[in-house]
């Protein structure tokens, strides 16, 4: 492992969790520990039937996997793939941005990435990236684009990437009661944007959540999804060293998370061209969470 490797690898979770979509300077303590549910199947989610509602299928398309409730109800958690030893993996993308990112972004911050989404689908990539509301009200075209191209679909992180427990990285927390109503709040963004490939997954900011967390998030009827693999993409200068530790990290049924932030996550774009066809030559195919979690 090259030093640039072994930098990213002692970030830890910090390189999952872009601290607020780069907000302030990057920390390197560990975040809350977390608990896994063990999923006791798949179920139809309450928002896959819901009408008008996140996730519900349009004509002609099946509802999207979601996993049965965990212990007491709580929501439950999805990190990979376990079953079977199919070669696919799922690469995944957190479009960040925080309630008070607004004036940075009027200033010329940029908080997208659309060189990256081009990437993907010129290398032919399904992948699911998940979006805060905000991040959609600041640019509606690009979340009507990535939500329109069945090639992706939309997850829901949150609408303004507060913390669903706390300590997280300094971030400020949403009350218990808030928090399905905030999930709520980024799915009627993404709707008011026209994206129509809308899954009902929902990932916790900075990865951060605890039991909690899982029975307030409860009634928004959604499955939480965390990872296996922690690309280091967050603050990252070297896209060989992000590609090295995501090649690395990859099995069967794997769960990459990454960024599709370019002020924060710079160098994703070209370490994703180095990284797909690397696993391709592997053997590898690239699924969307739902493919991988209905697999």
């Amino acid at each position: 492992m090259n030093t640039s490797v072994r930098n990213l690898a002692a970030l830890g979770l910090l390189g999952a969790v872009l601290v607020g979509c780069g907000q302030g300077t990057p920390e390197t303590a560990a975040g809350p520990a977390t608990k896994q549910p063990t999923a006791t199947g798949t179920s139809p989610s309450p928002l896959a039937s819901a009408a008008p509602g996140p996730g519900k299928p349009a004509a002609g398309r099946t509802a999207p996997p979601t996993m049965a409730p965990g212990p007491g109800g709580r929501t439950p958690v999805y990190n990979r793939r376990t079953k079977g030893a199919e070669k696919v993996v799922a690469l995944t993308f957190d479009a960040d941005m925080t309630a008070d990112q607004g004036p940075r972004a009027a200033r010329g911050e940029h908080f997208d990435n659309p060189q990256l989404i081009a990437t993907l689908r010129r290398l032919k990539v399904d992948a699911t990236v998940f979006m805060t509301g905000r991040w959609a009200e600041e640019y509606p075209d690009q979340a009507k684009s990535i939500g329109g191209d069945p090639r992706f679909e939309i997850a829901n992180h949150s609408y303004s990437h507060y913390a669903f427990a706390s300590p997280c990285y300094g971030l400020p927390t949403v009350a218990g009661p808030d928090m399905a109503a905030d999930v709520q709040r980024a799915f009627d963004a993404f709707r008011d944007a026209g994206a129509v490939h809308v899954v009902p997954y929902f990932r916790f900011p900075g990865g951060c959540y605890d039991d909690a967390a899982l029975r307030a998030l409860a009634p928004a009827g959604v499955t939480a999804v965390q990872w296996d693999v922690v690309s280091g993409d967050a603050f990252a200068k070297d896209p060989d060293a992000v590609a090295d530790q995501v090649l690395d990290g990859v099995r069967p049924g794997s769960l990459v998370v990454m960024h599709c932030t370019r002020s924060a996550a710079p160098v994703t774009e070209q370490a994703v061209r180095r990284i797909v066809p690397e696993l391709r030559a592997r053997g590898y195919r690239f699924v969307k969470v739902s493919e991988l979690m209905g697999g």
